[in-house]
């Protein structure tokens, strides 16, 4: 791989433009049982350990950045943005901007900083939001990420994403397969046209298998995911 670090002049290469675009497409298959906040289907399912542990599959053998390249990049990435923000202290859509690049550079506290800078001038920000949420749930704390899509669908009943999302995290984290299985379902019945509708009620089905088990009853077993 090229020498992902940083040039002296603090500019952003095309090297590191090129290995960051990758890292965020790995990202998006690894965190992909989950949706971005406007993302408008979702993506193929994985096992939820490699989405918690930040798990990220080699491609072609290439060696995988570290963490503290990832930041690096994200860092210098971010850094016209931060100056603008200098001028825009109250742009919420800038600052969910610097935080859409920390989190598709894994870098979720950070990530988590900016959401919640725009949110405090944009509260009603649903998509923002639901990304704040899933950062949460990526930085192991589920309880915090239902919250999160609790307060979008206050906003909107109807928002498809944080209720797919809301059903992943209670399946997936919370072993509370009626709430995952009831947030599904309101998907469906909100979003008649829904166009992953059979994956949702595929997933309805198999959450049902589990559908013994109590809240936050652990499982030498883990819940299948959807191919």
């Amino acid at each position: 791989m090229a020498d992902s670090k940083a040039s002296t002049s603090g500019e952003w290469t095309s090297a590191q433009a090129y290995v960051l675009s990758v890292i965020c497409l790995l990202a998006g298959v690894a965190f992909g049982y989950l949706l971005r906040g406007s993302a408008p289907t979702p993506s193929p399912a994985v096992n939820s350990a490699q989405a918690q542990t930040g798990g990220v599959p080699a491609t072609n053998g290439a060696p995988q950045p570290t963490p503290e390249q990832l930041r690096q990049m994200a860092d210098t990435q971010a850094q016209p943005l931060l100056t603008q923000l200098k001028v825009e202290p109250n742009n919420a859509q800038l600052l969910s901007k610097i935080g859409n690049l920390y989190y598709d550079a894994q870098q979720y506290p950070d990530a988590v900083k900016y959401y919640e800078s725009s949110l405090k001038i944009d509260p009603k920000a649903t998509d923002v939001r639901t990304d704040l949420g899933t950062a949460y749930h990526l930085m192991g704390q589920p309880d915090q990420a239902i919250r999160e899509y609790d307060e979008v669908l206050k906003t909107d009943s109807k928002h498809a994403n944080a209720l797919f999302n809301e059903g992943m995290v209670k399946w997936q984290d919370k072993m509370d397969v009626n709430g995952a299985v009831a947030a599904w379902k309101r998907l469906l019945e909100t979003n008649p046209d829904y166009p992953q509708r059979d994956r949702v009620q595929g997933l309805i089905a198999q959450a049902e298998k589990h559908v013994t088990m109590k809240p936050g009853a652990k499982t030498d077993k883990p819940a299948e995911t959807v191919q």
